[in-house]
Parts: C-alpha cells; sequence; structure tokens
C-alpha cells in the first residue's frame, strides 16, 4: 500500500526520490562540516565604539506575541564581529550562514539547474547581507542545518549566522540574538485532499502528526495536547531533523498530517498537488536572521540591511519566490514595522 501512494506521490519538483535524496545528503553534509575559524569562538561582549553591550531580553519578560520586538536598532559601524569577517583571507573570506537545502523556493538545490545552486527566498537575503558587509553578493558559504541544529551550530560557532525561516520565540531569545522581523507567517497543517482532516480542531484525533525537531510547531502541539486545546489521542511522537522530512513520511503513509509553518506548508503543497492546507494559520509567527548573543555589533548592521531590504528588494524576492504559492498579494506575509526594544 505504501509504495502505491508514493508512486501516485512522485509529482511535481523532482518527486519523493529527488527530495529523499537531498535530505540524506544535507544531513550527512552537517555531520561532517568543520568548525569555522576561532575567531567565531573569541567574540567577546566588548562593542566597538558606540555599540551598546547588549544583554538579551529576559525570558521571564518577554510575550511570544512581542518577541519580534526585542532587537537592537540599526547601525552601519562595524564592530569586533564584523571585524573578524571582514579580516578572514582567501578562500576563507566569505560569511559563513547556515541555510536549508530541502525547502522549497526558500532554501533548495534546484536539480534543474546547472550545478544545482542554492536559491530562494531566504538566498536571496543571505546575499544581500554579504553584498552589504564583505562587498561581494556571493562571498558566503553556505551551510546545510537541520532545524534541531539551527541554535546549536550559532552557538558552536560553526555559522556567523543562521537564515532558515527561524521563527522568533522568548525561548530562542534566551539562547541566540534575533534581527528584526523579515517575514510574517503562522503555524498550518498540510494533509492528503482526501483526508478527513480539516485543520488544527479535533479531526486531528486519532491521526500522527509529524514536525520538525526543535520546532516551533512541535511546541506549540504538545502545550496544547497536555491543555487539553487538542484531542488527547493525537499521536506528536514522530519528529525529524528537517522538515521535508515531514513531507516524505506523509507521502509514503507513515503519517497522517504534517504541521509547519504555512508559508513552508504551501510550497510542499506545490511540490505535490495531492496534497493541500487544511484550514487556517493558528498562529502568528515572525522570521528573523539568527546570531550569537553577543554579536551585537552584527545584528545592528543585519537590522540596517533589513531597513533598505525591505523597502526594494523583499517585494521583488517574494514575487520571483512565493508569490504562486501564497498569492500574488504580499501584504498577509510582510513583517510589521520594526520595533528595536532591546537596549540593555
Amino acid at each position: 500500500m505504501y509504495a502505491a501512494r508514493a508512486r501516485a506521490s512522485l509529482r511535481g519538483w523532482g518527486g519523493v526520490g529527488v527530495m529523499a535524496v537531498l535530505c540524506a545528503l544535507a544531513l550527512a553534509f552537517v555531520l561532517l562540516l568543520p568548525r569555522t575559524q576561532g575567531a567565531h569562538e573569541d567574540d567577546g561582549p566588548t562593542a566597538g565604539p558606540g555599540l551598546a553591550n547588549g544583554s538579551q531580553a529576559r525570558a521571564d519578560a518577554c510575550k511570544d506575541s512581542e518577541a519580534q520586538k526585542q532587537t537592537l536598532s540599526p547601525s552601519g559601524a562595524d564592530g569586533p564581529t564584523i571585524d573578524a569577517i571582514k579580516s578572514r583571507t582567501g578562500d576563507k573570506r566569505k560569511l559563513v550562514v547556515g541555510v536549508d537545502q530541502n525547502s522549497y523556493h526558500w532554501g533548495y538545490r534546484n536539480p534543474n539547474n546547472a550545478g544545482a545552486e542554492l536559491e530562494g527566498f531566504d538566498i536571496d537575503l543571505v546575499h544581500k547581507i554579504a553584498q552589504d558587509i564583505l562587498g561581494d553578493a556571493n562571498a558566503v558559504q553556505f551551510k546545510a542545518i537541520p532545524t534541531s541544529q539551527r541554535i546549536p551550530a550559532i552557538q558552536d560557532g560553526r555559522v556567523d549566522m543562521v537564515v532558515r525561516t527561524m521563527t522568533i520565540t522568548c525561548q530562542r531569545l534566551g539562547e541566540v540574538a534575533f534581527s528584526a522581523p523579515y517575514f510574517k507567517t503562522g503555524q498550518q497543517v498540510l494533509a492528503p485532499r482526501s483526508s478527513t482532516v480539516s485543520g488544527y480542531n479535533d479531526s486531528l484525533a486519532h491521526k500522527r502528526i509529524c514536525t520538525a525537531s526543535g520546532s516551533t510547531a512541535y511546541i506549540k502541539l504538545k502545550a496544547d495536547r497536555d491543555q487539553g486545546r487538542l484531542p488527547a489521542s493525537t499521536d506528536i511522537s514522530t519528529t525529524v531533523p528537517n522538515q521535508l522530512d515531514c513531507l516524505v513520511r506523509l507521502q509514503l503513509g507513515e503519517v497522517d498530517a504534517v504541521v509547519t509553518d504555512g508559508a513552508l506548508a504551501a510550497s510542499q503543497a506545490a511540490q505535490d498537488p495531492t496534497l493541500q492546507l487544511k484550514g487556517e494559520a493558528f498562529t502568528t509567527e515572525y522570521y528573523g536572521v539568527a546570531m550569537k548573543k553577543d554579536a551585537f555589533d552584527l545584528v545592528r548592521r543585519v537590522n540596517r540591511i533589513l531597513v533598505d531590504y525591505r523597502a526594494g528588494g523583499w517585494q521583488a524576492s517574494y514575487d520571483k519566490w512565493l508569490s504562486a504559492t501564497l498569492g500574488k498579494d504580499a501584504g498577509p506575509s510582510r513583517p510589521p514595522a520594526p520595533q528595536y526594544l532591546r537596549t540593555s
């Protein structure tokens, strides 16, 4: 039965075979990645002239609905983190960025393009940041990072930043720093068109749900089930390192539905026309660029870049990558006017 369903689902972008191979490659790639230069490890807490020695917002004073406001004000000044990036020489003079390589139209390797280079909405933003800091949009070393490894990769100094559909939350603010938001989305349910699942409601009773490890989707599901807002019979035990693994499991019939950000779910539905979004988004979330907690100058610099990007390049990137799956009206996906409430 599974094999028959898998064959029926091999449609869209290269089919599940290609996606499964890419998933395996991504995980193997990240496990073999060397640690980056010691400069990341040695970034001290002292900021350069004119930059505040900010500390991250206290978790107990933070509300997830306002977490996206807890960031530093924009600045174009360099500091110790940016100086360390710029001091790299030769082939190592690059911005090291953790990304996804399997999220369709966000960060993915298109097998139909020469060289299967990374492309998508997140990738466009990475090139913009590299252009501003290093004067070369292509001065980037991409590192494929599983969902569950985004924060460790930043803390361990394997990457300078993560640009990977990463939601800003209070819990994460205690572990990393975030830029101002660059995209607005919300959790949604993805299931087969023929499924009796109708959304994030009682239709999930006795259903097997897949989420990515360490994702806001899993945290929401567990909290709601524990507090009786989700049927107790809902099985949320299936978690995977990468979000695309959930799509593969859904196509193979190993789970009944996937819960993830609506922006990602829409792209996955576009890859497989036998699937569809069920119901409306049931949360409001914002993507941000994640960096080390003490990388004050880098956070401020990214926020200044985002001011210009939201005014110009953001719309062009949305039109190119996301309008086909999220609609031509970008309004619902636009981030709110930034607020910079992190001051100390």
